[in-house]
């Protein structure tokens, strides 16, 4: 089949969908380009399908490269067959097309082919045929010491290596066996001997069996993880004994064992051997793989999840902030940030160790000073208490005091980006920056972060880390591109996020601006160097001109649309700057007369959408959120209290919560709701406010247990 089909076949999609959707993507488009602005041709498919889609393309890709190197080398090897040829170029997967290629891959000199060197293949397709005769008999016709087959018994053991490494590369007993495994196969963790008190914390698998394919993700995982830190020996294995039935059943021709002849007793003993010594070990690793391949893709997928829902938590927005990174002994670092993130100001103070006056005096001035409309507190070691000082200023209730996850703060603080940034300024002053901003603008200040330090993943150190980058990179840029990009005040590792640009370019955008003053029209970027005419179409819709001339430039309306924009304006008797915003002039344009024959419904739809809308900031309203004040420490805690707490990480098993004791409490996937819960995401998201209720609290290990239970 070509690939078209295959991939329509599989994603149940129109084969002109999934053409349209490869044709663009051939042609350098992104997938949030061809989602918003290229509806008509894809039949309105949305990311989700058009990433599955490119995914498919790749493996389906790959998978015929591979097919052209095995046919190469069996061409050159003089092993290529037609029957061959088109088994191998019809084979659907990997799998099965590495099955086809077994018996004809090149191999060391194994047990097999040293028994073949000696002349012993033809004993050992006579004990196959199983005849009547005495293979005894007839081994004694191989003996020969000139080729080092000294006796019978050598005769018959060198047969036996060679139908084993036969069984071993036929492609049908191999599926059998791979089924089995699927099928049946436990997976079974003991702890290594001398490891249990190294490995306490994989105590939950020292002696751990359950059904393989069963098995949830981060069970499969964490064995893994054991295993690899050499605290667990892991093994995946279905029943012996059923494995050699399905083996026999195939190569055993008369199943009664009265009639069975001698031949078919050592073809027995071969199988055995050819399942314990092969099948086995290379039908296990690649159950193996295949687990952890499934496990991955779980793991990846919840952290993608997660980092979508943190990348589009509500923004403050543009308000003055005084943002601290709290301390003990090393005092707070307090910084002033203007409301389009800059900053103005930045101090020491040390009210956490008894200088509270000092203190009080310093925050009181530069709240005046700087005319400030919230507080950013890091959530890291003082922040409750850098908190309930705060709350003793007597402040203006109106000014929001926020707790603020600092998840990879101290990174980027580190960072290269952070040293562009502020060259003249030490790693505290940019953590308490980048707290201030995460407030203002959490989806511009994490993207200059490695999306893996942000801390909202399951076992990220343990997935493919290829695939995990490529996913988490999808998001990034599908949420930047879904909010859009201010083109002006935008930094260099935003605008490298947006539809169609690069670092290169986002480079070149930050210094032309800074050359020559802000963008006045999105028709002025095609002025930046390496922006050219393919980067503008796929950029210009994403990217916003807030005190453009022209008003489309700051909406999400595409330049390539301005025509029919103007043409809608002009029937209605208006400016197009009229007609924005005025819902009563918009609904009574009639689409069905804009339709051409490269703008549809779909498109129209989107126009009037964003006219009466424009610009529209898709993330949710910002939120004030509280902890308990009579909670700051895990000893305060009681079972049964009722606590607010915000979602710092969903997983496959549960979701870990904030509390305000600088120690996430767990609830479990039992614990989420009065009802059965198949996955936590159904019931929370990442950053949500919840009341949660105390179940245990295990002050010396540090565990908390929670409930979202209601009864």
């Amino acid at each position: 089949m070509e690939m078209i089909d295959i991939i329509s076949l599989e994603m149940k999609l129109d084969s002109s969908q999934v053409s349209a959707v490869a044709q663009l993507l051939e042609q350098g488009s992104t997938i949030p380009f061809i989602a918003r602005y290229r509806k008509e041709r894809t039949g309105s498919l949305d990311e989700v399908a058009i990433t599955g889609i490119r995914d498919r393309i790749e493996q389906l890709n790959a998978l015929n490269s591979r097919k052209e190197a095995i046919l190469k080398s069996l061409t050159d090897r003089d092993l290529l067959t037609q029957s061959l040829k088109e088994d191998i170029q019809t084979a659907p997967s990997m799998t099965e097309l590495e099955d086809l290629y077994e018996k004809y891959r090149p191999k060391k000199r194994t047990r097999a082919s040293i028994a073949r060197e000696k002349g012993l293949e033809p004993f050992a397709l006579f004990l196959l045929d199983q005849s009547n005769q005495d293979p005894l008999i007839e081994a004694k016709k191989y003996v020969s010491s000139a080729k080092g087959i000294e006796s019978v018994e050598d005769a018959v053991l060198g047969a036996r290596d060679i139908v084993a490494e036969i069984v071993s590369d036929d492609a049908d007993v191999r599926a059998d066996i791979r089924k089995l495994f699927v099928d049946t196969a436990q997976i079974q963790s003991m702890v290594k001997k001398g490891k249990e008190e190294d490995g306490i914390k994989f105590e939950d698998y020292f002696d751990w069996s359950e059904k393989a394919f069963a098995a949830p993700s981060h069970r499969i995982l964490a064995m893994l993880r054991g295993q690899k830190e050499t605290v667990l020996s892991v093994r995946v294995l279905p029943d012996e004994d059923m494995a050699l039935q399905q083996i026999e059943r195939r190569y055993i021709k008369n199943h009664s064992i009265k009639k069975q002849s001698g031949c078919a007793g050592e073809v027995k003993f071969a199988i055995k051997d050819s399942y314990k010594r092969l099948l086995s070990k290379s039908i296990e690793k690649e159950c193996v793989n295949q687990l952890k391949a499934k496990a991955d893709d779980v793991a990846i997928n919840v952290f993608a999840g997660n980092l979508k829902e943190l990348l589009l938590s509500a923004p403050l927005g543009q308000k003055r902030i005084l943002a601290i990174d709290p301390g003990f002994r090393t005092g707070c670092k307090v910084v002033c940030l203007d409301a389009q993130g800059q900053l103005l100001h930045h101090d020491l103070i040390f009210p956490n160790l008894g200088n509270d006056e000092k203190a009080k005096k310093i925050v009181l001035s530069l709240v005046k000073k700087y005319k400030i409309e919230a507080f950013a507190v890091g959530n890291g070691t003082a922040g409750r208490e850098t908190e309930a000082f705060i709350k003793t200023l007597n402040l203006d209730k109106s000014i929001p005091l926020v707790m603020v996850d600092e998840s990879g703060a101290s990174i980027y603080s580190a960072s290269e980006v952070a040293r562009e940034e502020f060259p003249d300024h030490d790693i505290t002053v940019r953590g308490a920056v980048s707290i201030g901003r995460r407030l203002m603008d959490p989806l511009a200040e994490l993207v200059k972060l490695d999306p893996k330090s942000i801390g909202v993943g399951q076992y990220q150190h343990d997935v493919d880390q290829k695939l995990l980058k490529k996913s988490l990179d999808d998001v990034v840029v599908s949420c930047v591109n879904r909010v859009g990009v201010e083109a002006n005040t935008a930094s260099r590792e935003l605008l490298s996020r947006v539809s169609g640009l690069n670092d290169t370019i986002a480079a070149n955008m930050v210094l032309f601006r800074n050359e020559n003053g802000p963008f006045r029209s999105r028709k002025e970027l095609l002025k930046v160097p390496r922006l050219g005419p393919k980067a503008f179409e796929q950029a210009a819709g994403f990217l916003r001109i807030r005190n453009a001339q022209k008003p489309l430039d700051r909406s999400g309306i595409h330049p390539e649309s301005y025509g029919v924009v103007e043409k809608m304006a002009h029937d209605a008797g208006f400016d197009v700057e009229d007609i924005m915003q005025n819902t009563i002039v918009i609904e009574k344009i009639d689409l069905n007369q804009y339709v051409t024959d490269t703008i549809g419904m779909p498109t129209l739809k989107d126009i009037v959408t964003e006219l009466a809308n424009p610009g529209h900031d898709p993330r949710k309203s910002f939120q004030p959120f509280s902890f308990d004040d009579t909670i700051h420490e895990i000893k305060d805690l009681v079972p049964g209290m009722k606590v607010p707490g915000i979602v710092t990480n969903v997983t496959a098993f549960g979701a870990f919560v904030d509390i305000g004791v600088h120690q996430d409490g767990l609830v479990h996937i039992s614990q989420m709701a009065d009802r059965f819960v198949k996955d936590p995401n159904e019931i929370v998201t990442v950053r949500q406010a919840i009341t949660v209720t105390i179940l245990e609290v295990d002050v010396k290990r540090k565990r908390i247990s929670l409930s979202l239970k209601k009864t």
